[in-house]
């Protein structure tokens, strides 16, 4: 995935959210409007989101330090949860307040309805624009990896091209109801259609801030690669010259782009201790060109049941080198 792709998405999204904001509350409060006022709502507070997964994109870029050796990727994820919560909160609780009010018989009253009609008109080719812009990108994506556009959405870990896409999907199925909310109120006189579609605009960006929140929040307490890479990298760790078995094998994401590898790994009798820390820093080569956002690599030996005449309890001391400079960690054992 790329990041300049990723940054172009938001781009494009924040430029829409921040035009059809002030739009929005202006036609839903000369038009007496609830839904619109809603759909004001939401692209507010899609604005602030898209601003919030602007900063995830230029904080997490930072290179690695003394007190985050693995980078700050990670902070992708967690301005990712504020962007949620700023949905749940400036959106969807807005939303279904006003929608309330309409309902119970507090609602306003507007005369420029044309207005109304004519911004909802306005908010479908600019959030179809960013919703395209999201699409694409989805389809690109699709390309490298061969999966279909549902899957590469349910499985990717860039949380920032997603909110950008479900914030565009929302703001499409938003406007559809508030057309048809307004549309009813019209038609019949009465605003409960009207409170109606404020309501289920509400409701909608609940479902959205829930299924952002819970991929930020799987991913910021750290989230394995999928099973699909997971089959790869053993696959390559267990086919390297030398390796007769991997016993365990973790994962975790630090930000999209970047993944951590360890394993337990038995080598075999025959080769020595530096022909071990070679065969590591083979197989780290090897699963960068395989799996491109291998950051991390490290490898302990271990051993299998013994099958000579050595004691199972002989005293054994390890000592931790590093090779390479891709990160590759190899335990091995010292002289005794």
């Amino acid at each position: 995935m790329s990041r300049s792709e990723t940054h172009k998405t938001v781009l494009v999204a924040g430029a829409a959210n921040l035009i059809l904001a002030f739009t929005k509350l202006i036609a839903g409060v000369l038009a007496g409007s609830s839904a619109m006022l809603a759909e004001g709502a939401h692209s507010v507070a899609d604005t602030l989101n898209q601003g919030f997964l602007f900063a995830s994109l230029r904080r997490s870029a930072r290179p690695p330090d003394r007190r985050h050796p693995f980078g700050y990727g990670n902070e992708r994820y967690f301005w990712s949860l504020l962007a949620a919560f700023g949905i749940f909160v400036a959106g969807a609780g807005f939303s279904i307040f006003e929608g309330i009010l309409t309902i119970v018989g507090h609602g306003g009253e507007g005369t420029h309805v044309w207005l109304a009609y004519a911004v909802l008109a306005l908010g479908a080719v600019l959030e179809g624009t960013s919703l395209v812009r999201a699409f694409t990108q989805a389809r690109r994506e699709t390309r490298d990896n061969g999966r279909d556009l549902v899957d590469h959405v349910r499985r990717t870990p860039d949380v920032t091209f997603k909110a950008a896409l479900f914030e565009d999907t929302a703001a499409m199925i938003g406007l559809a109801i508030a057309t048809a909310g307004l549309t009813l109120r019209e038609i019949t006189g009465s605003a409960f259609w009207d409170g109606l579609a404020s309501v289920l605009i509400g409701l909608l960006l609940v479902v959205v801030a829930f299924a952002l929140g819970r991929d930020s929040m799987g991913l910021l307490i750290g989230q394995a690669a999928d099973p699909a890479a997971q089959r790869e990298i053993h696959a390559e760790i267990a086919g390297a010259p030398g390796v007769t078995g991997v016993d365990e094998l973790l994962t975790m994401h630090f930000g999209p782009e970047e993944l951590l590898v360890a394993a337990k790994v038995h080598f075999s009798d025959e080769i020595s201790a530096d022909e071990a820390e070679d065969v590591a820093g083979a197989i780290d080569r090897r699963l960068r060109e395989r799996v491109p956002i291998v950051r991390h690599v490290f490898l302990d030996p271990t051993q299998r049941p013994a099958r000579d005449s050595t004691p199972a309890d002989a005293p054994q001391e390890v000592a931790a080198e590093m090779c390479g400079d891709g990160g590759v960690g190899v335990i091995k054992d010292s002289p005794g």
